[in-house]
């Protein structure tokens, strides 16, 4: 993982060099300048093994790069077991479900991807609301991993409209952990 860092890194700041070059904001790079990269993100954060943990505090202590950790409620109850790193630890955020609205604003986003109208007044639209809200919970993570595998089963079975039935095929190729 920190090898996989070391190199996203490197690439990224190949990458800024280069439009600097480019743009001719620079006509030559200077070696000694800051590296570029100033957030890394950590998804599923409570995988990391401990030796992982301390590397990630090593880069944030050495270069001053901000860690974001991303993961399941409790994670940063987790970070207590290593002070080192608990201790730089900002804040934790718990996001909630998202509400009736909210769900309503990211289900038409999706939607139109896929080149249908949402209508929380047509039976079959607020069938398939009701259906992704029972199983989604409102877990805006779940929605977003729910909706290419709804993609999947429109196309598979050669469907255009987005019902109840899809969204459960749909919700059952998936792994819901709530």
């Amino acid at each position: 993982m920190i090898k996989d860092i070391e190199f996203y890194r490197t690439r990224l700041d190949i990458c800024i060099d280069q439009h600097l070059i480019n743009t001719g904001k620079v006509s030559k790079i200077n070696p000694r300048t800051p590296r570029a990269t100033e957030l890394i993100i950590i998804d599923e954060a409570e995988r990391l093994p401990p030796t992982a943990l301390e590397m990630l505090r090593d880069i944030h202590d050495r270069d001053g790069v901000a860690i974001m950790f991303i993961g399941m409620p409790g994670i940063d109850q987790r970070f207590r077991h290593y002070p080192q790193l608990f201790s730089r630890l900002g804040f934790s955020h718990r996001y909630r479900a998202l509400g009736k609205d909210e769900l309503l604003f990211v289900l038409n986003r999706h939607y139109k991807r896929l080149g249908s109208e949402l209508d929380p007044e047509d039976f079959t639209d607020a069938q398939a609301i009701a259906a992704i809200e029972r199983l989604t919970r409102g877990n805006f993570r779940v929605v977003e991993r729910l909706f290419p595998q709804i993609k999947r089963v429109l196309k598979i079975n050669e469907l255009e409209a987005i019902t109840d039935d899809v969204i459960e095929a749909a919700a059952s190729t998936l792994v819901l952990g709530h």
